[in-house]
């Protein structure tokens, strides 16, 4: 230990490091000065000297940045990481000046630090900086996680993600390929000739989906508002003024359960296209996942879990009843009353209310009987049309419409249909949901006049895509919890 850290013996880690940060201070050093101009990074630092040999010295005077996450021999070499990777540091502790000794020897795992130095390569290979001065960028008062074990606990990684992100390196990795795939899915829609467009996210009226809400007051307009659940009914309003093909990329907001694939905000891609419907929508929602696969990944072939999954080409397109009855046997479409399909259910030990409409029971025996089984990739098509009020009706079979949702890893990542345009029959349905939300459904819609009005107006035949950003990232990334795809995920208040 140096008489300069003997001193401090038997302070606690942050009292030290505060009193290492009052030394450089009366060194007349600013420990968080205003700007620091590096010129290098690792990658390219890396890439510029790849063919240095082993021992070789330059006179090529550099500038790297970075934090330290290592230091070793007094000092004499550490580890500075950046965003692109690690740059070796090397301190001659006999030739270096001794005011540079003195800010050498009051540095710590954590702090971010500039250096200005010489190019070298090691006799073992290694690229570094030969440092000829030090500049302190940020103190750090605190001491990260041991370095070979990483952040462990869970719950602090969630909390704390810059933690997360400066200890292990695949944490970053995934946040930056979030954010490839939401761009890879961006340029994808604009070269269709897509506009992106955003919504309100206050909504005076809830509508869009079926879900619970979180709500909010207006001081002002003294009035209560919705956090969207949907930006739907906005986006067909746009297609209504004229729009021929617009998408959002944004936060909903749904006051449900909390498990490994629900947060109670999430990302959701919401597009409408007219004189499309639900068939091009399959075809599209297809050519979305295999451009942003290729584009960030380089391959359709996916591994998650230990399964492999091959997005590319056409994928399986099956109804929901047909599934029914190849799982369970039971052709739901032959009973004709919402009693008999209730009693079928009962059977099947899937518990459904008494009153439960037939497509009420179709879809929860689906949830129940058939979802877990679906690895996917697979369309789910042709839904029950009492769940779904936003839906054209099925051209060949009125109890049903022109919905599909698919399936990756058993998990739902979409919803799209042929959008209803008939205005008349959307009111019927709207109204039918309000009956709903008074006899208990709080996850119904309400009526929205105006959205009515506009249909009136006259919408194109047109076909509508949602698809749930969080679950197709995880999916590319091989993440097994929404909360590692999210940088700030909803926690618990301690």
């Amino acid at each position: 230990m140096t008489t300069e850290n003997s001193n401090l013996a038997g302070l606690d880690q942050r009292t030290i490091r505060i009193e290492k940060l009052k030394k450089l201070e009366n060194m007349g050093i600013n420990a968080y000065p205003h700007i620091f101009n590096p010129d290098f990074t690792s990658k390219a630092l890396n890439e510029k000297y790849a063919t240095l040999a082993n021992e070789e010295q330059t006179e090529d005077e550099v500038k790297v940045a970075g934090r330290i996450r290592a230091i070793r021999n007094s000092g004499m070499f550490m580890d500075l990481y950046d965003d692109t990777g690690k740059i070796q540091i090397f301190s001659s502790l006999e030739n270096l000046p001794q005011s540079e000794k003195d800010v050498l020897a009051l540095l710590d795992l954590g702090d971010i630090i500039g250096v200005t130095g010489t190019v070298r390569r090691t006799k073992r290979g290694e690229l570094s900086v030969a440092t000829k001065h030090l500049d302190v960028l940020a103190k750090s008062l605190q001491v990260l996680p041991e370095k070979f074990h990483g952040l462990q606990d869970q719950d602090t990684k969630y909390r704390q993600r810059y933690l997360d992100m400066m200890i292990n390196p695949d944490t970053t990795r995934t946040l930056i390929m979030r954010s490839q795939i939401i761009s890879a899915i961006r340029e994808f829609l604009n070269g269709l000739g897509f506009l992106e467009v955003e919504t309100p996210i206050l909504h005076p009226i809830l509508g869009g989906a079926n879900a619970k809400p979180f709500i909010t007051h207006h001081n002002t307009l003294d009035m209560d508002l919705y956090l969207r659940i949907a930006p739907e009914l906005y986006l067909k309003r746009l297609i209504i003024g004229g729009l021929p093909a617009v998408y959002e990329i944004g936060r909903n907001f749904r006051n449900e359960g909390m498990d490994t694939r629900h947060n109670p905000e999430f990302t959701m891609m919401e597009l409408y296209w007219v004189y499309k419907d639900y068939n091009d929508m399959m075809d599209l929602f297809e050519q979305i996942v295999q451009y942003a696969a290729m584009k960030v990944l380089g391959t359709t072939t996916v591994s998650f879990d230990g399964k492999t999954f091959e997005l590319g080409g056409h994928w399986p397109r099956r109804s929901m009843l047909d599934l029914v009855k190849e799982e369970t046997g039971i052709d739901f479409e032959a009973f004709e009353t919402n009693a008999e399909a209730v009693e079928a259910a009962k059977k099947l030990h899937v518990e459904v209310p008494e009153n439960a409409s037939w497509g009420l029971v179709v879809s929860t025996v689906f949830e129940e009987k058939c979802e877990h089984k679906l690895m996917g990739p697979i369309f789910v098509i042709d839904h029950p049309k009492d769940i779904s009020p936003l839906t054209k009706e099925h051209r060949a079979n009125k109890r049903l419409v022109e919905r599909f949702e698919p399936f990756i890893n058993t998990w739902e990542v979409g919803n799209a249909y042929s959008e209803l345009t008939n205005p008349l029959d959307q009111r019927e349905r709207l109204e039918e949901q309000v009956k709903a939300r008074e006899a208990g459904d709080d996850e119904a819609n309400m009526m929205d006049e105006d959205f009515v009005t506009a249909l009136e107006h006259g919408m194109p035949p047109t076909g509508g895509l949602g698809m749930g950003i969080d679950r197709i990232v995880m999916i590319l990334t091989g993440s097994l919890s929404i909360r590692d795809v999210i940088a700030f995920p909803t926690m618990r208040k301690k």
